[in-house]
């Protein structure tokens, strides 16, 4: 049982938005080179980040990928077969304190029969609270029609 159903291939349209936001933490930063294994001096001290071009830490660009995915994944919960591809052009960094505004808009719709569904082609941008694209991105998932009953 799915207490909240995602959208199902048969229920969006081509222009359908929908995203989501929330705050990067400190512990995002360091839940992230854990995860990763990457303690790349900008992710991890505050030193060489303030001498950095950035002039602080920046959040590690896997670890904002996966926050700027991850409504697909609450969109489409329960109705996604396989999320497909994902890109992302990151534009400007991003640090702990930053709120991150996700916007994903479906582009287009593939229907693929054979799956008893289709593909939803995404375009989407992510803003800090000042309104600056920190990451552009691009993604594509299969998706299930809704079951009739």
């Amino acid at each position: 049982m799915v207490l909240f159903p995602g959208k199902a291939f048969d229920e969006i349209a081509t222009g359908d938005s929908f995203g989501s936001a929330m705050t990067v933490t400190e512990t995002h930063l360091v839940l992230a080179a854990g995860l990763f294994g990457d303690f790349n001096p900008l992710h991890t001290n505050e030193l060489h980040g303030k001498k950095s071009r950035f002039g602080s830490r920046i959040l590690h660009g896997p670890f904002t990928s996966a926050l700027v995915s991850a409504s697909v994944g609450m969109y489409f919960g329960g109705t996604a077969i396989a999320y497909l591809e994902h890109t992302c052009r990151f534009k400007a960094p991003v640090r702990a304190g930053d709120t991150l505004t996700t916007t994903w808009t479906i582009v287009e719709k593939q229907a693929k029969p054979k799956h008893k569904g289709g593909i939803a082609v995404l375009s989407g941008a992510c803003r800090n609270q000042d309104g600056e694209v920190v990451v552009e991105a691009d993604g594509k998932i299969l998706v299930m029609n809704r079951e009739k009953k």
